[in-house]
């Protein structure tokens, strides 16, 4: 008989040791290999202690934008530098230092910080000293665009070009923004967002202004002079402004009071603070100067020039350079008015979107998790929590619009309201779900279709990133827009760091088109009014308010042009001066399509 073989622990372990190569092998043999998911990596926090010495880089405005978020850093305490306008050579930066198929807006970005942080080293900073003392905010996302991976290709070229460890803050990043341990680097307290708030409405404003006054000046580079001097009053206005502090400016009885009683003290301090940032004595001050500042740049309405309003990826119909081939000057120097897009409107849209998925999120829930009729109670609960979501955004989103409206009353009136983001769904929705998110979402379509049947612009031009996904699919839907307006003039343009020829080559075949209806249109109105245009400019001339940058022009129906506007106003005026001279022909009304 035969005894059964004891098993010691080295041969045990030696049995497993071969049995999981052999598992090893055969994995590897039949191409089952495992692989490591990926995680990632921990961003080392910007943290308060370094506030003293790190330096905030951040860039992609434009210039009227960063220069007031500038002021804000600066107004907080932060140390802060706006990066370079992204030129060709920083695209071939990010080309060389990032992987291949990113779109433009990773490239010029990140190439851009790539070469000053070069820069930095070829003026002698030491390589680790630049990645402990400098850090990149930037925007973040979780689209389903390439726009969710900026964060990992900002990375990854920085790595190759031998910034490793550099710190790359988001938007939406907790690592980055509020440390973990410790006090955070970067705290939003009411003072920042309410600074920050002023200083996106200001720079939207501000921004439109400029593109609706300078190709009608008459002493050339006065617009832009008079502009330089306004924004360096705002600047002050956000960086030197002294913060509201209620035990500082309280009554000597009412400190007293408050001393104590924290609970009492900390919301009547945000409260002041947020009525010394958006209706204190020295915000409507400025904004006052910075009013009869530009009010004074003398104007002439009545060169005829086509409105062209430009849509398209966020970044693309942003950026002042060779991001997207430097566009709006070029359109300018075409003889152009360029209607450009306001940051506040892809804010109001995404406080839509956030009420529209909560009502989405709200049906799945009660279709997927039903209560029974007499669960009254858990029934009520649910529609509570779902309402008082959809209270707070709508308050949320009216808030935003009426600070914005109140900074363009403020700053003469004549920007644009922001459109309402309802009216845009609808318009989009036959041809674009408000559903199918992702870049502009349904805005791209929406805009056309508003600014085309309320005669606000002669052509839309919609710039985008070179193969923008969310881009090009609305610009495959667009074709069905077009194809019922008719005299629509609609032309989309994909940008990168090269082709800037044959895209302004594009540009101007179909800005022709735009300039012979902006004509046509300035022809039809003039006749309407039974006076020739010799007649009108010896009215304006007779009356000097006319020539002033913000005077307020009415929008006529049916009308687009600013020269047609305002002849159609100088028509009415003289023929209100003299009632025996009357208009001859009524305006022509728009076609409905």
């Amino acid at each position: 008989m035969t005894s059964t073989p004891i098993l010691t622990p080295d041969l045990e372990q030696e049995i497993q040791k071969r049995l999981a190569a052999e598992r090893a092998r055969l994995r590897r043999d039949t191409g089952l290999v495992q692989i490591n998911p990926f995680q990632k990596p921990v961003e080392r926090p910007f943290t308060a202690a370094e506030r003293d010495r790190v330096t905030i880089l951040f860039g992609g405005l434009t210039a009227k934008h960063e220069a007031l978020i500038q002021a804000v850093f600066h107004g907080a305490g932060y140390r802060c530098e706006i990066l370079p306008v992204p030129n060709v050579p920083a695209f071939q930066a990010g080309k060389e230092y990032g992987n291949n198929g990113q779109c433009n807006p990773t490239y010029f970005t990140v190439g851009n910080l790539v070469q000053y942080l070069q820069k930095l080293e070829a003026q002698g900073m030491r390589r680790q000293d630049i990645i402990d003392n400098y850090v990149f905010f930037t925007a973040g996302s979780c689209g389903p665009c390439r726009f969710g991976m900026y964060e990992a290709e900002y990375r990854f070229a920085l790595q190759n070009a031998g910034f490793d460890g550099f710190r790359v803050l988001l938007f939406q990043q907790q690592e980055g923004i509020n440390a973990k341990s410790g006090q955070s680097g970067l705290q939003f307290n009411v003072d920042f967002g309410m600074g920050m708030l002023n200083a996106l409405h200001m720079g939207d404003v501000m921004n439109e202004l400029a593109y609706q006054i300078r190709p009608y000046e008459v002493n050339k580079g006065e617009a832009n002079q008079v502009f330089g001097e306004a924004m360096n009053r705002l600047v002050r206005l956000l960086r030197d402004r002294k913060h509201f502090e209620i035990m500082e400016r309280a009554p000597g009885w009412l400190q007293n009071y408050l001393r104590d009683r924290k609970k009492v003290r900390n919301p009547m301090n945000t409260i002041g603070k947020i009525r010394e940032h958006l209706a204190g004595d020295v915000f409507h001050q400025t904004l006052d100067e910075v009013r009869e500042m530009i009010d004074a740049i003398e104007v002439d309405r009545l060169r005829v020039k086509p409105i062209v309003k430009i849509t398209g990826e966020f970044w693309a119909q942003t950026t002042e350079g060779d991001g997207n081939f430097n566009m709006f000057r070029f359109l300018e120097r075409e003889g152009a008015q360029v209607l450009v897009e306001p940051i506040a409107t892809w804010v109001a849209y995404l406080c839509h979107q956030a009420k529209t998925i909560a009502r989405h999120k709200h049906d799945v829930e009660s279709h997927a998790h039903p209560l029974p009729w007499y669960e009254f109670r858990k029934r009520l609960d649910r529609a509570m929590k779902l309402q008082k979501k959809l209270l707070g955004l709508h308050l949320g989103e009216v808030m935003w619009q009426y600070f914005y409206h109140r900074v363009i009353d403020k700053l003469g009136g004549t920007a644009h309201y922001l459109i309402p983001q309802d009216e845009l769904a609808a318009l989009a929705h036959p041809f674009y779900h408000k559903m199918s998110r992702g870049g502009e979402g349904h805005l791209e379509i929406g805009k056309n279709i508003y600014y085309h049947i309320h005669h606000l612009t002669h052509m839309v031009l919609a710039v985008k990133p070179f193969g923008c996904m969310p881009s090009s699919q609305s610009d495959g839907v667009q074709s069905a827009v077009v194809n019922k307006y008719r005299d629509m003039i609609f032309l989309p343009i994909e940008t990168s760091g090269e082709g800037e020829v044959n895209a302004h080559s594009r540009v101007q075949m179909a800005l022709g088109e735009a300039k012979a209806k902006a004509r046509a249109e300035f022809e039809t109105v003039l006749k309407s009014t039974g006076r020739s245009l010799d007649e009108i400019r010896a009215y304006v001339n007779d009356h000097p308010e006319l020539k002033r940058a913000l005077y307020k022009v009415p929008h006529r129906e049916g009308v687009a042009g600013t020269a047609a506007n305002f002849a159609a106003h100088v028509g009415a005026l003289m023929a209100r001066r003299n009632r025996f001279w009357p208009v001859t022909q009524a305006l022509p009304k728009p076609k409905v399509a």
